[in-house]
């Protein structure tokens, strides 16, 4: 391959859906020559949407990773899908760079994605760099954006150019600040803001910039350009146009010379150990110590496999390699590695440090893994990110009887790949249901189980998962006995029943003395009073927060059975529970709205028609808030296209279950009408 560590350069193109990051990756491989023609998103011939959904939704919906050389260095490019739905694949790979660029287009501005993405690169101490596309069209406010950057973003976003000639080229602040005029503010200006923003962290260059005043040459200001963007003191702002070319080369030229390679960017979060107890280590990019890589994306194809894309980080990775799948026993072997140009792969034989490659058809791969080559590295694992969880969810089932194992399989397809996919089984309403980021990503999720894996679905809006409980004690009896020609069955029960707080459960007590009951009959009672537990009593809904206490009963030495008990367990308890005023709980979510600070008086008033208990509210930077309430399950299960109407689509928001409540009497005269329970049986 020809290259070390320190001629590889890592780059994240991140930023808001329509900012131009694969068209913008399409110029930059034209410009490289590692491709030979342009590829366009409406004829579905770019190299990083390569897949037939992506194709025919013209918009990226997975990360794909882009090698290609250029002047002796060696650059890896991610292009990361833009939509809010898909921002955990996009958030999952940036453990695999230095380097995070984040697209604005100079026609819409700054969003609050662009502000989530900008906050999560600086939280995980990775060097940022913003690439302001579109500057050419004829909507552009380059000036404004600028100005939107440093508000929202930071002081120091400062431009290494600026357009020229109305976005038709761009003239350098940086390398070379003289020539053509800027078409706003001062080349000078911009080059003496950027190298006094530079010169802070260096005492001796300062010295020579301001006592002497010397003109500093770029390589005099690598190291501390390169300090300033590990530490955050600068973030870079470049122009360019990806449609002209226009600031191509230029970019080009910045990711070379003035982006970090492996060693010079921040070392990764790694630790040993779990929960509190774990510790970080030391991970270093020296290709003759022991192997350190994990795998930062998983895709699973049905004619090829699955496919692990992994970023070396200490050590080298050979053909023929023997490493270790986090704490496994048994190592895999490494048959082949591919370097990657979107959907096309280039077989390599090594992988030196900060190099990205890929392996195929190792099963025992998944996403955050860690590969290594020695139990030494054993317990090695990236710091956890904290992706969004996944909010709106569709209850499947599939079309044809059958399918449930191959729906099985390939959910848990769909989870390895995407780690904004969450599967769960209600068993109290036999109910599988898919939890995506948004309406769009699940609607992608389906088409893609139907296209790709040919497995088809109903569905519908999963069920409210409601409770009971009773709002007073009572006791319950039961005689069982029955007769039938040879050997009876007998048992009697006495118990009681009482409330207990909110999600405290359920108790079951025994507190018979004497031996009315026999002990091995007690289990049996118990057996009968849970499943009256899962049936309900008033509404067919799971029974929590209650109490059963057994203190008294009867038996026959001849004609007690078990069976017997847990029919007569079973009877006194639903005797019980009519006398005990049952109610109906519902789920009451903590609900924590983020939105433009001027959306919030909009969302709060439509919160009080959704019987929501407002919890206080924060100010964020960039004009936005925090909204934190209370609100029933059932009055925001689609709550997000709600949120989308209020905000613009400037609003997010995360709910976790609180407690549960009652619901409202006319409520739950409509549940216990529809769910008739199963209470009376044949004495």
């Amino acid at each position: 391959m020809g290259y070390t560590t320190s001629g590889i350069r890592n780059i994240a193109l991140v930023g808001q859906a329509g900012a131009g990051k694969t068209s913008l990756l399409e110029t930059l491989l034209l410009q490289a020559g590692a491709i030979r023609a342009r590829g366009s998103l409406a004829r579905g011939t770019t190299v990083s949407d390569f897949d037939p959904q992506e194709r025919r939704l013209q918009h990226s919906l997975d990360t794909a990773i882009c090698s290609f050389d250029c002047s002796g260095i060696h650059i890896n490019v991610i292009d990361t899908p833009g939509y809010a739905d898909f921002l955990g694949k996009a958030l999952s790979v940036l453990e695999a760079v230095e380097a995070v660029a984040i697209v604005v287009s100079a026609v819409n501005g700054v969003d609050s994605l662009t502000q989530r993405l900008m906050e999560f690169a600086r939280e995980r101490e990775l060097c940022r760099i913003i690439i302001v596309n579109k500057i050419d069209s004829r909507d552009a406010h380059c000036s404004d954006v600028l100005q939107q950057l440093r508000e929202a973003c930071g002081r120091e976003c400062l431009p290494l150019n600026l357009p020229s000639g109305g976005g038709d080229a761009v003239v350098d602040c940086f390398f070379q600040p003289h020539g053509r005029a800027a078409d706003f503010s001062s080349v000078e200006a911009a080059h003496t803001q950027i190298i006094d923003q530079v010169v802070e962290l260096d005492e001796k260059l300062m010295a020579l910039y301001l006592e002497q005043g010397e003109e500093i040459s770029p390589e005099q200001l690598h190291d501390p350009f390169e300090q300033a963007l590990r530490e955050g003191h600068l973030v870079p702002v470049c122009f360019a146009s990806a449609e002209s070319g226009a600031g191509i080369p230029e970019l080009l030229q910045v990711f070379e010379r003035l982006m970090p390679n492996p060693a010079e960017g921040n070392p990764p979060p790694f630790l040993k150990g779990n929960g509190e107890s774990a510790e970080r280590v030391p991970v270093t990019p020296d290709p003759a110590k022991h192997v350190i890589a994990h795998v930062f994306k998983v895709s699973i194809d049905p004619y090829v496999g699955k496919l692990g894309v992994l970023r070396v980080h200490q050590g080298t990775v050979r053909q023929g390699s023997q490493l270790f799948v986090g704490d496994a026993r048994k190592p895999i072997k490494i048959a082949h590695l591919f370097r990657l140009l979107g959907k096309e792969s280039t077989e390599v034989t090594e992988a030196v440090p900060g190099d990205i490659c890929a392996i195929a058809k190792v099963d025992e791969l998944h996403l955050d893994a860690v590969l290594h080559d020695s139990h030494e590295e054993d317990q090695y694992h990236l710091k956890p990110v904290a992706f969004p969880p996944p909010m709106l969810g569709v209850a499947i089932e599939p079309e044809r009887r059958g399918d449930e194992q191959r729906l099985a399989d390939t959910l848990h397809k769909l989870t390895a790949e995407d780690p904004c996919v969450r599967i769960e089984h209600h068993a109290a309403v036999n109910e599988t249901v898919l939890y995506g980021m948004g309406e769009f990503h699940l609607r992608v999720l389906l088409e893609r189980m139907s296209e790709r894996y040919g497995v088809h679905v109903k569905t519908h809006p999963p069920s409210i998962p409601y409770r009971e409980t009773i709002t007073r004690p009572a006791e319950g009896h039961c005689r069982h006995k029955k007769q039938t020609g040879g050997a009876g069955q007998f048992g009697e029960v006495y118990l009681r029943i009482e409330a207990l707080e909110r999600g405290a459960g359920f108790e079951f007590v025994d507190d018979v003395v004497g031996g009315a009951i026999p002990g091995q009959y007690i289990p049996a009672v118990e057996k009968g009073v849970r499943q009256v537990l899962v049936e309900g009593a008033l509404a067919g809904f799971p029974i929590q927060d209650v109490r059963v206490t057994v203190y008294d009963g009867k038996h026959h030495s001849v004609d007690s059975k078990e069976v017997a008990f847990v029919s007569a367990g079973r009877k006194a308890f639903l005797d019980a529970l009519q006398k005990a005023t049952p109610i109906v709980l519902e789920p009451i979510m903590r609900l924590e709205i983020t939105a433009p600070a001027s959306a919030i008086g909009d969302i709060t008033g439509d919160l009080a028609t959704k019987r929501a208990r407002i919890n206080g509210n924060s100010s964020l930077p960039g004009q936005r808030s925090v909204l934190m309430a209370f609100v029933p399950l059932a009055e925001v299960a689609e709550y997000q296209s709600r949120l989308k109407a209020l905000t613009g689509g400037q609003g997010a928001y995360t709910m976790e279950l609180s407690h549960y409540d009652p619901v409202p009497a006319r409520k739950q005269q409509e549940l216990a009408q529809a769910r008739r329970p199963r209470a009376e049986e044949d004495a």
